[in-house]
């Protein structure tokens, strides 16, 4: 499963920006889709995940400004980002857990990664 992100970069402190990520290859299904965030100098943290069940946790840092949201048809998660600050800055990059069916015809769990992409938040 390869997990294709865009929707990043330049933004003013209070400003938007929406993220996109989708995943593609072989016969697969979604579990659980969601963002991490990995600034210079820090771990890789949660920003917001979406299960199968529609929970959905948010970092509390986040909360109330950020909000993910999931197209299951198209295997595509988003997140939405408003009043951004300084402090969003960081590579964010997508993740799923996905079922897999391998060659030999059994499913697999795995998690995937994506390559992420940038959002500088600055003036």
């Amino acid at each position: 499963v390869q997990l294709q992100a865009s929707g990043g970069g330049l933004v003013q402190p209070g400003g938007s920006l929406r993220l996109s990520c989708a995943a593609s290859g072989g016969r697969f299904k979604i579990n659980t889709m969601g963002w991490y965030r990995q600034a210079p100098g820090n771990e890789r943290e949660l920003v917001a995940r979406s299960t199968p069940g529609d929970v959905i946790d948010y970092s509390e840092s986040v909360k109330g400004r950020f909000t993910i949201s999931r197209d299951s048809a198209k295997n595509t998660v988003f997140l939405q980002m408003k009043s951004l600050k300084p402090e969003d800055t960081a590579v964010y990059i997508c993740s799923a857990n996905a079922d897999i069916l391998e060659r030999d015809k059994r499913w697999y769990r795995h998690n995937y990664w994506g390559q992420g992409t940038l959002v500088t938040v600055s003036s």
